[in-house]
């Protein structure tokens, strides 16, 4: 019994190759043939500026300052095109952060966006695409003027007709042999926007597509980074409950005990005095109780699992020792580690406020954005001048959100305001 031969299977173009993406990708082209130079020649119209300005009283840094960002603002849009025309799944650029308050953590700031390579291969990438494009415009005009060519029979009167591409080509050809000019012209142009086409494609996978190797890199350190981040924030946590059993319900437990024993030895010789002990003893255990109540609440609150954050965050604010106005808009709920992570960096920034800052009052923000982040901000009128201190709240706050996946932003000069954000992704 022989087998029958199986057919082998239909071979898939590659995504960028496929018909619809050439014609994109071929459009775009021509956009930026014409775009391309346009928004070349007002950045190095900036970058000119800022230098030959840099002497007059600094005015050159704000033309180096929008320079900056008007590269910026193309490797977004760069970003953002090849991502919607391809399908490449690229994040969004992201303006980068001051590091810490004030002037050096401005420049700090415009520097790490100057030197951000995922712009810079963006850049690369549109500065080769403009170029494409520039290419394109002529075998464009060609396609167009050999199709005219084919057709010239129809209309030509002096037994001449005109092959022309802008200043670059101008040939009389005769009518006799028009058609078969145009239609050759017509293939060898429509081959050359394909090539191109194809060309940005793979260059654009090359150039802007972050190698499988450097996305696994990226992957595994921003893992380890979380996995860190979780450590620290479980030993800040130990210490902290520790810190609150020791000098806290340890001691009060201590003295219930002691009051109790010197009640027993008065019972008999000092009814009154024995239950005036009792009763100091039970005012004590129920502050004790107080302090484990408030104590497992800051270690886990049940509120958040069964009534979700906005549940949660009103019962914080009703306890906090300070007014503070709520706004939270959330639309369903998200993992419990978003939740739980930005829960707690609230509260622990009501309890600074409470107890540091000598804030009058404190306004808490709350938004699930677009992006599919948890994002929340605090904002207290205090004195300011908080900072990240090794085992501190807000070492805590930081650690807890970069375990959950998150960023973390302080801001706090001397003098206040201070201003807290946190942001989460939802699916964390």
């Amino acid at each position: 019994m022989t087998s029958q031969p199986t057919s082998a299977p239909a071979r898939r173009l590659p995504a960028h190759a496929s018909p619809a993406r050439l014609a994109g990708a071929a459009a775009h082209l021509a956009a930026l043939g014409v775009v391309g130079p346009i928004a070349a020649t007002i950045l190095a119209t900036l970058f000119g500026l800022g230098l030959g300005l840099l002497p007059v009283l600094g005015i050159g840094l704000v033309f180096l300052l929008a320079f900056v960002y008007g590269l910026f603002a193309v490797a977004a849009l760069e970003t953002a095109r090849i991502d919607g025309l391809y399908g490449a799944g690229l994040p969004p650029l992201r303006p980068r952060r001051a590091p810490r308050p004030g002037f050096g953590g401005f420049l700090r700031m415009v520097w790490a966006q100057f030197t951000d390579p995922a712009m810079w291969r963006a850049l690369a990438n549109a500065a080769v695409a403009t170029i494409l494009g520039m290419l394109l415009l002529p075998v464009a005009a060609l396609l167009a003027s050999s199709v005219a060519l084919a057709f010239s029979p129809l209309y030509a009167t002096e037994g001449v007709a005109s092959l022309a591409v802008f200043d670059l080509l101008d040939l009389d050809i005769p009518t006799a042999w028009a058609p078969l000019v145009g239609i050759l012209g017509f293939l060898a142009a429509a081959a050359a926007v394909v090539g191109l086409a194809l060309l940005h494609g793979v260059l654009a996978r090359v150039i802007i597509v972050p190698a499988r190797e450097a996305q696994l890199a990226e992957q595994a350190r921003v893992s380890d980074a979380q996995r860190a981040g979780a450590m620290r924030a479980s030993e800040v946590e130990r210490t902290r409950i520790e810190r609150d059993l020791h000098d806290g319900v340890q001691p009060r437990l201590v003295s219930v005990g002691m009051t109790l024993g010197l009640a027993q030895q008065k019972i008999a010789s000092d009814p009154d005095a024995a239950r005036a002990l009792i009763e100091e003893a039970h005012t004590s255990t129920k502050a004790a109780i107080t302090e484990l109540r408030q104590l497992a609440r800051g270690i886990h609150a049940s509120v958040l699992d069964d009534r979700g954050l906005d549940a949660a965050l009103s019962a914080l604010a009703g306890r906090s020792h300070i007014p503070v106005h709520l706004d939270v808009r959330i639309d369903g709920r998200c993992s419990r580690d978003a939740e739980a992570a930005v829960y707690f960096a609230i509260a622990e920034s009501l309890t600074n406020a409470a107890k540091h800052s000598r804030a009058g009052g404190c306004r808490v923000t709350v938004r699930r954005r677009e992006d599919g982040t948890l994002w929340a901000r605090v904002e207290d009128d205090g004195l300011g001048g908080a900072r990240i201190l090794p085992g501190g709240g807000l070492d805590g706050i930081s650690n807890r959100v970069l375990a959950a996946g998150g960023t973390f932003r302080l801001d706090s000069p001397q003098g206040g305001p201070t201003a807290l954000e946190v942001s989460v992704p939802c699916a964390s």
